[in-house]
């Protein structure tokens, strides 16, 4: 018969006194039962299972050397620019999918090893230590209380009820100021980030000769700065507006562009992308006219210009934006528009 059919052999016993009344036994019915009894595992009685369970360990130890090895050897077996397909990713940079593949597989092997040898092999024994009670005697605890209360009572806290309510209000009030000076870091964004001085008919202004450029200006494997016309140097907000506008130029045989979009959106073979590096910011400026590559030279990210600039390599998180270029009636590089997304880095409200 169980213990909920019988509730009372659970209670603790009880006896009559020789006046009638009930009392109850000197027992403490939740007393500590202590810890239970040491159970061995079969690897601390058996050597066979303790072998088996090094050989395991062993494994998973040898299995993250091999992916280390993988993941030096990816360096060279991969080619920056190849792409692979990897269901259900899609087309991936191959290089970095090995790389992300061995790295994981090795720190996954030794934190498996190290979490298998720690359950099956290393001491599971339990230790008690008894430690001295941290609680203050009787008499101290006593005298904290009797202090507390005269200094409540001195300052006669709980009988000026004004001062205490107001006292609240002004704690509560007080955090607000805080909230305010908030609003005095800088002036709001709005949509700023989104756009820049680029916009339909701006010409395309060298850098370095402050002139507007034609497309024979621009010779194949050659990199040109630009910035968009009206925009000088003693501007105030020039630093600002250029962080964002900074144009590079580069020519490729139209026959050596990959991607549609980019060559509607060039004039001969001439495009034109943000110089603004889509990790941090920094501007880029490393230019590789037989592969069309471009690098930052902050974080070394990559982008194959031809193309649409997608990244190869990096820690970039996207490809660089693209300007649609024409050619005026005079024959210069004009832009057709602003840049389709923002430039450098994403943000959190990007859309």
């Amino acid at each position: 018969m169980s213990s909920q059919e019988n509730p009372e052999e659970n209670l603790p016993s009880t006896q009559e006194t020789e006046h009638g009344s009930v009392a109850v036994a000197d027992e403490n019915p939740f007393a500590d039962p202590g810890l239970p009894p040491h159970e061995h595992r079969v690897q601390d009685i058996d050597e066979r299972a303790a072998r088996r369970s090094e050989r395991a360990v062993a494994f998973l130890f040898t299995l993250s050397m091999l992916a280390t090895i993988g993941f030096i050897a990816s360096y060279v077996a991969f080619p920056v620019d190849k792409r692979v397909y990897i269901f259900p990713i899609g087309h991936i940079s191959a290089l970095n999918f090995s790389l992300g593949m061995t790295l994981g597989v090795a720190l996954f092997c030794i934190g498996a090893g190290a979490v298998h040898w720690a359950r099956t092999l290393m001491s599971d024994v339990e230790v008690a230590d008894e430690r001295h009670p941290i609680e203050a005697e009787p008499e101290v605890k006593a005298k904290v209380m009797a202090d507390f209360k005269a200094g409540a009572a001195e300052s006669q806290f709980g009988r000026r009820k004004l001062i205490r309510n107001t006292m609240f209000g002004a704690l509560a009030m007080v955090p607000l100021s805080g909230v305010v000076l908030l609003r005095d870091l800088g002036p709001l964004p709005e949509d700023k980030l989104r756009h820049t001085l680029w916009s339909k008919g701006k010409l395309l202004v060298n850098m370095n000769t402050n002139e507007p450029l034609r497309p024979s200006d621009i010779a194949v494997g050659s990199l040109t700065f630009a910035k968009p016309e009206g925009l000088e140097e003693h501007d105030h907000d020039f630093q600002k507006e250029i962080a964002k506008a900074a144009l590079m130029i580069v020519r490729i045989q139209p026959d050596d562009i990959k991607d549609k979009q980019e060559l509607e959106w060039s004039h001969e073979g001439v495009v034109a992308y943000s110089k603004i590096c889509t990790h941090v910011g920094c501007p880029i400026s490393l230019y590789e006219q037989q592969t069309h590559h471009v690098l930052c030279p902050c974080h070394q990210s990559t982008f194959d210009l031809s193309d649409g600039a997608r990244v190869i390599f990096g820690p970039a998180g996207h490809a660089l934006p693209q300007l649609r270029i024409a050619v005026n009636e005079e024959g210069y590089l004009e832009a057709l528009g602003d840049f389709a997304e923002p430039v450098g880095p994403a943000f959190w409200e990007r859309g």
